[in-house]
Order: structure tokens, then C-alpha cells, then sequence
């Protein structure tokens, strides 16, 4: 087996009533892409306190009443390097602070049933609606060097 970077990174979505918010990504790693608002967790830090400064840092918002959904498990081609990343999957409902652009990131609330799938990353398809509907998630899945899923799987938990 390949010796691979792993990286921990966190992504959360917020959700009200029946839209949720995505930000179009403005520079580096899935620039372009619709996502939730994530990044890398930093030394000592716990996946909850990346989570909370990745989004103050990319929309000026603090959650506040927020639940883990789940962790993803990817095999990617992180900077053109393949790498493994472990991602902690959150929702709020409840936050604090005026959304704003930043330089990373542009935010955007979508009804959830019309979600810009074709410019979000595949793998939102097989797992953020049952988690959108309250479903907490173990998931992997692996992409080729073109984004392409070779294979995957989502398993929802108790």
C-alpha cells in the first residue's frame, strides 16, 4: 500500500427550515464547487473547534446549536497527491453573526429541493439528503485523479 498523507478536516452545513447554505469555493482545493463550509483541523485542535473557527473564518458566523452527522472516509487527490481524509460531518440550526463573503468563500442559501448538484461534489448525492433528514452517517469513498468515484459506500447508524 501507498504511504499516504491523511488529513483531518471538518465540514459543516447549515440548515433553516428548508434550505440549507452551501459557499461557492473562490481559490484553491474544490475552487468553484458549492460545499458546506469546512477546512483542516489544526494542531491541537479538536474536530468541534475547527469546525466553529473554519466557519467564523469563511462566513462570519458562530455556530451555536450544532450536531456531528458522521465521518467521511476519502481516498483523494488532494493537491494532485493522493491522500486520506477523515472529514467530521456537522449541522447547525442555530448560529450567531451576519453571514458575509470572504476571501475563500461565497455563501448562498439553497431550498434543499433545488440543490446545484452538478456543481457540488458528487458524493453529496449519496449522502446529504438522509443526513438533511436527521440520518447520522458513516461513509468512504474513493476518487481517481479526474474526480471520478470508483467506489463508495454510506452507511446510516442508530
Amino acid at each position: 500500500m501507498v504511504n499516504m498523507k491523511e488529513l483531518e478536516t471538518t465540514l459543516l452545513i447549515l440548515k433553516k427550515d428548508n434550505k440549507i447554505l452551501l459557499a461557492r469555493k473562490k481559490r484553491g482545493f474544490g475552487f468553484g464547487k458549492w460545499n458546506g463550509i469546512g477546512g483542516k483541523l489544526e494542531k491541537e485542535e479538536t474536530p468541534e473547534q475547527a469546525m466553529i473557527r473554519e466557519t467564523e473564518e469563511e462566513i462570519s458566523i458562530t455556530p451555536i446549536e450544532y450536531q456531528k452527522m458522521g465521518i467521511i472516509n476519502f481516498i483523494e487527490y488532494y493537491k494532485k497527491e493522493l491522500a486520506k481524509v477523515h472529514m467530521h460531518l456537522y449541522i447547525a440550526t442555530k448560529w450567531s453573526g451576519v453571514l458575509k463573503e470572504s476571501e475563500e468563500m461565497l455563501p448562498k442559501w439553497f431550498a434543499i429541493e433545488s440543490l446545484p448538484w452538478e456543481e457540488m461534489f458528487e458524493d453529496h448525492k449519496f449522502w446529504l439528503i438522509p443526513v438533511l433528514n436527521g440520518k447520522k452517517i458513516d461513509a468512504f469513498f474513493e476518487y481517481d485523479k479526474n474526480w471520478n468515484i470508483l467506489q463508495y459506500e454510506v452507511t446510516e447508524k442508530e
